[in-house]
């Protein structure tokens, strides 16, 4: 209530806002799905033991029997490229299609062997953005 002090007397006015009636609350749900039709990975294969090598078409179908062993063939058929490789650190940065993102996360996460041999992959750095790979700024050095 707002009262206003007059010449005579005092007036009570009641505002606008106490004559009204609350309105419902609503919510709205919104919902920012990713625009983008990829998605690029930074891994690392790490063996248990060193010395094992892989090439860039090893790498590949290592990353293939992967889905293919956890998703079956279907999901093996996955577009999924190398985009870099380095032989030396076994580390690679992939390109995937948004949609089977989760598919190439899961199957990298639960590899646990390559010939017989102890391995893991580590991702190391996931975006829809290739240019958010190319810097890490926590090792960043300033001058």
């Amino acid at each position: 209530m707002v009262r206003a002090v007059g010449g005579s007397g005092t007036i009570q006015m009641w505002s606008a806002l106490e004559k009204m009636p609350a309105p419902a609350t609503t919510y709205e749900r919104i919902v920012y799905k990713n625009p983008s039709e990829h998605h690029y990975m930074k891994v690392r294969l790490e063996f248990q033991d060193r010395g094992v090598g892989l090439n860039a078409a090893q790498f590949k179908q290592l990353l293939i029997s992967a889905l293919k062993d956890l998703f079956g063939e279907v999901d093996a058929a996955l577009p999924l490229d190398i985009l870099t490789y380095e032989e030396k650190t076994l580390s690679a940065i992939l390109r995937i299609c948004s949609s089977g993102l989760v598919k190439l996360w899961s199957s990298l996460t639960l590899l646990g062997s390559y010939k017989g041999k102890k391995c893991a992959f580590r991702v190391i750095q996931v975006s829809p953005f290739l240019l958010a790979l190319s810097g890490n700024s926590r090792e960043l050095v300033l001058d």
